[in-house]
């Protein structure tokens, strides 16, 4: 009960701060949009920037780690693709209910709750995965997406290859990540920049969790969960179930650090964000069910995540 008192209640008051706000119409939908546009495209690329900047990448590269981690994530997408199709959906709309699956809250809530449980320098297992989670996830879905909606159409695989590498290129958290990476390089190479520099940048970084959770919670009041209550229900299962107990399961198996357990794990285990509504939003399918999924996996996932809380090490 401490651990729900302590870590996770604090991010989802933030949260539901956003929602209540939102909801007596005390912050306006422009305003909350405004908000998150800060967030997802300025300050959280920032905070990105700065963290895998400043990771010693040949330490903190667990590899067995991310296998695991990202073998829970495939599955999660591979149950959603193949119960979506089972429930009478369209190829398109399959996908794009696995991406749900496939798209754990690594950043905005994965980062926040593993900081409050095991404290800041718990975090490096967690920034290994967050590097390549957006480039490596959005490569992947976008490719199955364009590749599925160009059955039939004679395109070549170049073609289609192009379509989804451009579109993983223009994400700001992408281009977050990749600056961080070149500044990974440029500083071990020598770089040294004043600390003014690393000031503005932490300054920046500073504000992009407060200020993304409470839009979250301003976004989620939008999305009320209506119908569709199979396919939300696989992918609650999908992303708050399978993909924490392959991770924890594979976790075992490599005998993983204490940390890098933990850091998997709990990843794992959040709710999909609010990227998995935007990438439903880019194709104009599965909309309802991304977006009332990540209401209502969210809200499921104060209990989940205590539980893996109170089963980690």
């Amino acid at each position: 009960m401490s651990a729900l008192f302590d870590v996770v209640l604090p991010v989802f008051l933030v949260i539901g701060f956003g929602y209540i706000v939102a909801w007596r119409g005390l912050f306006s939908e422009s305003a909350v949009d405004g908000v998150m546009r800060f967030a997802q495209n300025f300050a959280v690329p920032v905070l990105l920037f700065q963290s895998i900047a400043k990771l010693d990448l040949s330490a903190e590269f667990n590899i067995p780690m991310l296998i695991a981690f990202y073998a829970g994530a495939f599955a999660a997408f591979g149950l959603g693709v193949f119960g979506a199709r089972r429930l009478g959906r369209t190829p398109e709309e399959a996908v794009a209910i696995g991406f749900v699956c496939l798209f754990s809250n690594s950043l905005l809530l994965g980062v926040p709750i593993t900081e409050r449980a095991y404290g800041p320098d718990a975090l490096a297992g967690n920034w290994a995965i967050i590097s390549i989670h957006s480039p490596l996830l959005y490569t992947f879905g976008i490719t199955v997406m364009e590749f599925t909606r160009a059955r039939g159409q004679n395109l070549s695989v170049g073609r289609v290859a192009s379509r989804a590498l451009t579109g993983v290129l223009r994400t700001p958290l992408v281009i977050g990540i990749m600056s961080g990476l070149a500044m990974n390089l440029a500083l071990q190479a020598g770089l040294v920049l004043p600390g003014g520099f690393w000031d503005a940048v932490r300054m920046m970084a500073s504000s992009a969790l407060p200020a993304a959770l409470f839009a979250l919670g301003g976004i989620l009041y939008r999305y009320k969960p209506e119908g569709d209550s199979r396919a939300i229900l696989l992918c609650c299962f999908a992303a708050l179930i399978l993909h924490p107990l392959v991770t924890y399961g594979l976790g075992r198996l490599f005998a993983l650090e204490v940390a890098a357990t933990r850091s998997s794990v709990l990843t794992a285990a959040m709710a999909p964000g609010v990227n998995a509504y935007l990438f439903a939003s880019i194709y104009g399918v599965a909309k309802r069910v991304a977006a009332s999924t990540v209401l209502v996996a969210t809200a499921l996932s104060i209990l989940t995540i205590s539980m893996w809380l109170a089963i980690l090490p």
